[in-house]
């Protein structure tokens, strides 16, 4: 792997993707792989259910009028996320102004997205039988790599993490660099928000795959948080409906409301509950580091948070209208013995009479 820079754009795609269904459908005409880190031992990290990888091919792509051969990569999470990996390869003895510049060109370029979402497409007509509620939500996650084999110390990273060509303040320089790692004298990784800077003399691609599951986590969890705020103003306007009705009536919409809440509520636990425990590092502390920070900047805990939360108000809610519903069920018993009593006394003074 030369030096390179990686643009990643995350899709959601689908309610889930089977991936055992998708090796069988690309082993048919390309070669397929897992997700593995390389460097370190196999239980060191955990993956539930590691994500297949399928070379796209080559695609020339011009930029700053000159032209890249990028190779395109999908890489397919049994979450319903479909990644498209762009590399673009840098040119051997290309200057750092050059660099500088193309990251800024591919912050503003409008001819990348097309590119990449054409793969998506193509991806998607291929692997349509592997899709379980195929849905393309619109939530959409990017960010860029800068990976180095190669790396000069006198080059400064801040404006090619930052895509930016004036000199920046040293507030906003100390802040771009807060979150470097090195593991050891010949290496170093600098994550911000929607870019990275990753170099490593021995070719691993380990930080760059850590820094993509990172944010597939992100991207499902933004997509069910919006999903669960869309379900609870339903239940509001459904709950609102069900007031207008009579009391019997009313019985039977709270009892669909509450059996709709209840399937609601166990499929975003399981859904959530399948998020975190996708990957878990568990001995090597520097990729704990790593992969830790990178779910701190990108403020996964919040958006968990978040889902709980609505998940709270949702289960307040099924309490609520289970509350009512027995309410309402006594009162109707209540009103029914009363009934009862009445027509026994009616009864029995009707039979006195006679």
């Amino acid at each position: 792997m030369s030096n390179s820079v990686w643009v990643y754009r995350l899709y959601d795609t689908a309610e889930e993707i089977k991936l055992h269904r998708v090796e069988e459908i690309l082993s048919q005409e390309h070669q397929t792989s897992r997700m593995r880190l390389s460097r370190i031992r196999p239980k060191s990290i955990q993956f539930k259910n590691p994500p297949v990888s399928v070379e796209l091919g080559e695609i020339p792509v011009t930029l700053r009028n000159r032209i890249y051969d990028a190779q395109f990569t999908a890489r397919i999470y049994d979450l319903g996320v479909i990644v498209i990996i762009m590399r673009i390869p840098l040119p051997s003895g290309i200057s750092y102004e050059d660099v500088r510049d193309l990251a800024v060109e591919l912050n503003k370029s409008e001819t990348i997205e097309p590119l990449l979402y054409k793969q998506l497409r193509n991806t998607l007509k291929i692997l349509s039988n592997a899709l379980i509620k195929e849905s393309f939500s619109g939530f959409v996650e990017d960010f860029t790599i800068f990976y180095f084999r190669e790396w000069d110390e006198s080059w400064d990273p801040v404006p090619l993490l930052l895509a930016e060509t004036e000199t920046v303040s040293k507030e906003v320089r100390r802040e771009t660099l807060r979150n470097s790692f090195s593991y050891g004298l010949e290496d170093l990784t600098i994550i911000t928000w929607d870019s990275a800077l990753v170099y490593d003399p021995t070719g691993s691609t380990d930080i760059p795959d850590l820094l993509e599951f990172a944010n597939s986590q992100l991207l499902e969890l933004r997509y069910y948080d919006s999903l669960l705020t869309g379900e609870m103003e339903k239940m509001y306007d459904a709950i609102e409906e069900a007031e207008k009705l009579t009391s019997f009536r009313r019985l039977n919409h709270y009892r669909r409301i509450m059996n709709q809440l209840m399937e609601l509520i166990v499929d975003i636990t399981e859904i959530t509950e399948r998020i975190d425990n996708s990957l878990k590092v568990t001995e090597d502390v520097f990729y704990a580091r790593v992969y830790g920070t990178a779910l701190s900047i990108l403020r996964t805990k919040a958006w968990e948070e978040s889902i709980n939360r609505k998940i709270n108000i949702i289960t307040q809610s099924y309490t609520m209208l289970s509350n009512r519903n027995i309410n309402q069920r006594s009162e109707l018993l209540e009103l029914a013995i009363v009934f009862l009593i009445l027509l026994e006394v009616f009864l029995g003074v009707f039979g006195i009479i006679n």
